[in-house]
């Protein structure tokens, strides 16, 4: 009995595990205070806007014309309208100060509605059921030795919360704009800004609330450049909505998105990339061919979600439609939870380093290349990707690097492995393209393309092994490629005369059983399967629409090389 209660015990801190680690992580960012959506109202001072003036009925709030600076902690509420003022906050510096907004309208023609100046932390609470607006004019000028650029400028930590609605509007500079972090737990945020919408130098950190952006910079900012191991973006729950001609979210450090709702446009959308030019005339006997560069790294950043550090994913529902990448790190990208559908005009997920997908559903209606980086592993998700070059392209760190690689120097610094998971590629230019080595060991992966024979379904310059999972690629024969003699599962390259788009090609074994079978998306002529089933010394069929072929394999390979060369040959249906 005893070594049963111990299992039940073990079993119980084993399933709140997650959950505890979750609680330490939000504890870490968020204290109670900023949690807290309401205030105390027996502790609250009163201070009223009457249009040009200001009533405040305690010692700890200056009035200057339609100026009032607090100078001490405490819960302050504010009420009514000023039409051209502004609030400060000049409080002692482990000073913590509540302003709670009750149906409040600020106008600053010459600075920011909500200055604080000093203080420890201030929490701007939206009184429940009202409606609030702050907003600043054409042009800040200089008051003290800060330079207020946002119609809310703190120099300290401002947390947002509460279940009211704040307005804020900006035409001049940033909408909020915080010299330390900038925190949301609560409210409906509406944001318009002719710079960024919302600015943390030392981070912004988002667990609640509804956040709606317009901007003509970046959405959501964070960046220090005294300290880059802050600046990081941590979103746990909330919904966000952005639209930027700049970038949608962009971390200094690291970006972190563990749940919430976001629907970002940044430049315009996807329509509104520059034309991409060929990179590449595809592989020649001594290297990579470039014919041209890619015009749209020579614009403005113009990315969904962006960070200098790493970009970690475990949940979410994100609707990315970017002009420019979609997902973007400097270091590495992770992605293990979450939905995204995403349209961009460059790459949907590109990480300088790593990229690593261990889950979530990730469907790419449109982009230049699907998923990029310098190593690229899934083992497990499922990934739809439409591409008007590469598919998958694990190729040599920053896309601002010139893109003439030589083939000596690219293999072998690059991976694409693949463990699992269900992919499926439509791509123009490669389908599965690793300047390194490619490995299959599980998963399911469909590639449809390229129709051009300047490239190839399947591309790698160092070793290609197979040794689980099931492969099917169709493409043009041209550049085609099978897995090599190290592969320990079977692998078959045949080539066909052009078929077009809807042609069904079936693989059966010797006793007529189907192995495995899809319809193309586009046209082709060269096929690549491979399946556990396929073995050494057995006799296959391929069909391709109504023509038939029977394979027999006298070793795991069957068809290598490029253009159909090898056992696989050219055969016409």
């Amino acid at each position: 009995m005893m070594q049963l209660k111990k299992l039940v015990c073990l079993m119980l801190a084993l399933a709140l595990l997650p959950l505890s680690a979750a609680l330490a992580e939000e504890e870490s960012y968020f204290t109670a205070r900023d949690l807290a959506q309401d205030y105390d109202a027996n502790k609250a001072a009163m201070i009223q806007l009457l249009d040009s003036e200001i009533a405040a009925g305690t010692e700890s709030v200056t009035v200057s014309g339609t100026t009032a600076t607090i100078t001490a902690e405490g819960v302050y509420v504010l009420t009514g309208t000023l039409q051209n003022g502004q609030i400060i906050v000049d409080a002692p510096k482990d000073a913590k100060v509540q302003l709670v907004l009750d149906g409040v309208t600020i106008h600053s023609e010459t600075s920011a509605a909500i200055y604080v100046r000093q203080a420890d932390k201030v929490f701007l609470t939206l009184a429940a059921g009202t409606e609030n607006n702050l907003s600043s004019g054409d042009a800040f000028e200089a008051i003290d030795d800060n330079n207020i650029d946002a119609a809310v400028f703190s120099k300290d930590t401002l947390t947002i919360n509460g279940a009211g609605a704040l307005t804020v509007a900006s035409p001049a500079g940033h909408g909020v704009a915080v010299k330390g972090k900038l925190k949301i737990t609560g409210g409906s945020v509406r944001i318009t800004a002719a710079r960024h919408g919302a600015t943390g130098k030392n981070g912004v950190y988002i667990c609640s609330g509804t956040l709606d952006i317009t901007a003509e910079q970046d959405g959501l900012h964070a960046e220090n450049d005294e300290d880059t191991t802050r600046g990081m973006v941590v979103i746990s729950s909330g919904s966000v909505r952005i639209a930027a001609d700049g970038d949608g979210i962009d971390a200094g450090g690291m970006l972190e998105i563990t749940d919430g709702d976001f629907d970002i446009v940044t430049g315009g959308g996807s329509q509104n990339a520059p034309a991409h030019q060929e990179e590449r005339g595809g592989r020649g006997w001594f290297g990579w061919q470039d014919s041209a560069s890619n015009s749209a790294q020579d614009t403005a950043s113009a990315k969904g979600l962006k960070a200098s550090g790493s970009v970690t994913l475990t949940g979410g529902d994100f609707t990315l439609d970017c002009q420019d990448d979609a997902i973007h790190s400097n270091a590495d990208v992770n992605i293990a939870g979450g939905t995204y559908q995403i349209a961009t005009g460059d790459d949907g997920v590109h990480a300088d380093e790593n990229v690593a997908i261990s889950g979530g559903t990730i469907a790419i209606s449109a982009s230049y290349e699907g998923i990029e980086g310098k190593c690229i592993e899934i083992s497990g998700g499922e990934i739809d990707v439409a591409a008007s070059d590469d598919g998958l392209n694990a190729a040599g760190g920053d896309s601002g690097d010139d893109t003439r690689r030589s083939f000596m120097q690219s293999s072998g610094n690059n991976e694409l492995i693949i463990s699992g998971g269900y992919i499926v590629i439509d791509a123009a230019g490669d389908g599965l393209d690793s300047d390194g080595n490619l490995t299959v060991t599980g998963g399911n992966v469909y590639v449809y393309g390229p129709e051009s024979s300047n490239n190839g379904a399947i591309d790698f310059d160092g070793t290609g092994t197979v040794t689980g999972g099931a492969v099917v690629a169709l493409g043009a024969s041209g550049m085609a490629q099978n897995f090599d003699d190290s592969s320990s599962q079977g692998s078959i390259l045949a080539s066909c005369s052009t078929q077009a788009a809807g042609t069904v090609v079936t693989l059966l074994d010797a006793n007529g059983n189907e192995l495995i079978s899809c319809t193309a998306k586009k046209s082709f002529s060269s096929v690549v399967i491979s399946l556990p089933e396929i073995q050494s010394g057995q006799t296959y069929t391929l069909k391709i629409g109504s023509a038939t072929q029977n394979i027999t394999m006298n070793g795991l390979i069957y068809g290598s090389g490029f253009g159909g060369f090898g056992r696989g040959g050219r055969w016409r249906p």
